[in-house]
């Protein structure tokens, strides 16, 4: 770590349609923070929100010099956001948080104090998970167990996007240019020390989740095919498993012609090993076609977002390594 006197700490915080809830962010992040001997930013990002998100950004924004806001040019997703974050931060170690308080703001003074200790990555953990059904609570479990079983990166278990990054880090993550980002496991895969922060997850103080069953779904799928190439090696399997089945078919098939009296009739057992081949085919092709899929979408080299807006960033003076970053994200 190289920082000065008093480092600088940027806060990113990713909101989509959080207008219930970011005045209480707001309040609770500035109490925090100012109880530290730090220099500060606060840093929201509006992925497109549709309610009053913006507007409420705006006044917040409008009251204290050290907030700043960008708007995004439409919903982009929740990574995408975060790194829209990252590339507009100037702090010497960035702190990545929701705006749903469920990750409460008051851990990051254990985080920073990891960081000025040495620690370039302090991750939350969570030790409990307060609000959320049994349902949720199996499915993010099965989740962290399908991504650890199956990524070529050591991702810990209950470790969301709620963590600090030393600015090496930072800098490590932004030269990775993928669309489809997965960031807790960019962040493993980058390596450097990293050390659990263990924390109590609070309950969504209002609003809903931002992360339905379906966006949990997408996330897995990025992280899965992002970190591994065990679908396609699966894609394998069942092809010469599906192969080695017909043969043993054809093989029994050959053996009562030739030497019994009984036949293989009928067309239910034809229709079966159709219908069994054509479900393997197909499932290795959509294996396969997703990851060319993604190979599509990175060769067209679109920028990840564009930037509607921005707020309070002229007032910085750390305002040049900001400039840097926005201009090539835009």
């Amino acid at each position: 770590m190289n920082i000065g006197l008093i480092p600088l700490v940027s806060v990113v915080v990713p909101c989509f349609n959080e207008e219930a809830v970011l005045r209480e962010t707001n309040r609770r992040l500035m109490y925090v923070l100012q109880q530290l001997a730090i220099d500060f930013e606060i840093i929201y990002v509006d992925d497109g929100s549709s309610d009053a998100t913006i507007e409420l950004l705006r006044r917040i924004q409008a009251a204290d010099a050290q907030v700043r806001v960008i708007q995004l040019s439409r919903n982009f997703g929740h990574q995408v956001a975060i790194t829209a974050g990252l590339e507009h931060s100037a702090g010497d170690a960035v702190v990545l948080i929701d705006a749903d308080l469920q990750d409460p703001p008051e851990v990051i003074p254990e985080m920073i104090s990891r960081w000025v200790q040495g620690c370039d990555v302090a991750y939350g953990v969570r030790t409990e998970r307060v609000g959320e059904s049994s349902f949720k609570r199996w499915t993010a479990r099965a989740f962290y167990k399908l991504i650890d079983s199956v990524a070529n990166v050591e991702i810990p278990m209950e470790a969301g996007d709620f963590r600090l990054m030393d600015r090496k880090v930072v800098d490590a993550i932004l030269e990775m240019p993928e669309r489809d980002r997965f960031l807790r496991g960019m962040v493993s895969w980058v390596g450097f020390k990293q050390v659990p922060v263990p924390y109590r997850r609070a309950s969504r103080l209002a609003g809903n989740s931002k992360y339905p069953i379906k966006r949990m779904m997408h996330l897995a799928t990025d992280g899965i095919l992002s970190f591994s190439v065990l679908p396609l090696k699966a894609a394998s399997v069942i092809g010469f498993s599906a192969s080695v089945l017909a043969v043993i078919g054809i093989a029994v098939s050959l053996f009562f012609r030739l030497f019994t009296n009984r036949w293989v009739t009928g067309w239910t057992s034809l229709l079966l090993a159709i219908l069994f081949m054509g479900g393997a085919q197909l499932v290795c092709i959509g294996i396969v076609g997703d990851y060319i899929g993604r190979i599509y979408g990175e060769s067209k080299h679109r920028p990840l977002y564009f930037v509607q807006n921005k707020l309070g960033f002229e007032e910085t003076k750390h305002a040049p390594y900001a400039r840097r970053h926005s201009a090539r994200a835009s």
